[in-house]
């Protein structure tokens, strides 16, 4: 099946900068995230397409790479062995085979590096604005310990192929032209293994999960990447190992919500407190501090506090904590208390004398006015 356009999958231009990216991802990855979708496997697999996106687009080189050859560009399977394709080698191979030379001719297939792996890592709002150290487990694949990696039996080595003498290649003569193969003895490695390991059956890589301390760095945010280098899966005979990508998702907080460095939260305030204004008392990550309401505050009214945002991890500065009121009507009164809110309403008049106490419900209603007053005029 064909992939999609990555611009397309995120719903980003092709000119979007990586905050733009990021937010994107931020956006969908919470949408699809398994924790979410209760088992829908189509929605997984967006899941997983929006963070192959992700990975690629917020990498200079991969975005680099895919910008100007599309997937071909990022398939790992057609080397680079970085994820992005090297495509130096890819035509010299194909001018080498059929010219007999180039750059590949003659040269030995050089082992592969190890697949880059990539884990999931879940964690709190206030563990990844404090940052912590984790362990995870990762299942992989190492380097045999019983052969160090040669694929070859304790006391044994690999021998020279003796088909391409160690070249990886063989030559064949079509009429005027020698083209270049695949050893068919040993696959290209320029090795062969009489007596194999029995630990890895002459792999030189065993099946292993790792346990893994991992250092998250405060102030970590859906969408970022923790690269801990050499931990991926071990190369080929010896190669060298590819690296493991630890992918940050933070989960929903029943209180706060997280825009880059800022921090949003709504505060309930009784519509006494409201219209005398007083201080009252609200949550940030650090535990409560006073707010300072004035009088005649409206529903809606954004309040800024200072610092008690989120600490950037590359900048090191500090966002607020936004807090926005929400004025709340009393419920489950008494008659006495009905009796007290009638008094009270009585008391600020009615027609143009009550406009001095509620002025946004008198200019609604003139508005209302003009509107009718202008369809039947």
């Amino acid at each position: 099946m064909s992939k999609r356009d990555y611009y397309e999958v995120l719903g980003v231009d092709k000119s979007a900068s990586e905050r733009d990216i990021k937010k994107a991802y931020k956006r969908l990855a919470m949408k699809f995230h398994p924790d979410r979708t209760e088992g829908d496997k189509a929605l997984e697999e967006k899941f997983k397409e929006v963070q192959e996106a992700h990975e690629i687009l917020t990498d200079s080189q991969k975005r680099a790479a895919y910008d100007q050859y599309g997937h071909a560009g990022v398939d790992p399977n057609r080397g680079g062995g970085q994820g992005g394709a090297d495509f130096g080698d890819i035509f010299g191979d194909v001018f080498g085979d059929i010219f007999g030379g180039g750059r590949g001719g003659g040269r030995q297939q050089r082992a592969r590096q190890g697949s880059d792996l990539r884990y999931n890592l879940e964690l709190s709002l206030e563990e990844a604005v404090r940052g912590k150290s984790v362990e995870i487990r990762v299942p992989t694949l190492v380097g045999c310990d019983t052969c160090d990696g040669s694929g070859a039996k304790k006391g044994s080595s690999p021998t020279t192929c003796p088909t391409c003498h160690g070249n990886g290649q063989v030559q064949m003569r079509q009429g005027f032209f020698a083209v270049q193969q695949t050893c068919p003895t040993c696959s290209g490695r320029g090795k062969i293994i009489a007596d194999p390991c029995r630990s890895c059956h002459g792999q030189g890589r065993v099946e292993k999960t790792k346990t893994l301390s991992v250092k998250v760095p405060a102030g970590v945010d859906t969408g970022d990447r923790i690269r801990l280098s050499g931990e991926g899966e071990a190369g080929e005979s010896g190669a060298p190992a590819g690296d493991l990508y630890v992918q940050v998702h933070v989960k929903d907080h029943p209180i706060f919500v997280r825009d880059g460095n800022n921090l949003y939260c709504e505060v309930p305030l009784s519509f006494t407190r409201a219209a005398l204004g007083g201080d009252i008392e609200v949550p940030t990550l650090d535990g409560k501090v006073k707010l300072k309401i004035t009088p005649e505050t409206q529903t809606g009214r954004m309040f800024r506090l200072r610092g008690k945002g989120v600490k950037s991890v590359r900048s090191g500065s500090v966002g607020d904590l936004m807090c926005k009121v929400v004025v709340e009507t009393p419920v489950n009164l008494n008659s006495k208390q009905k009796e007290l809110l009638d008094e009270l309403e009585n008391s600020m008049g009615k027609g143009d004398e009550a406009a001095r106490y509620r002025p946004k419900e008198k200019g609604f209603f003139d508005g209302v006015k003009k509107f009718f007053d202008d369809l039947t005029s």
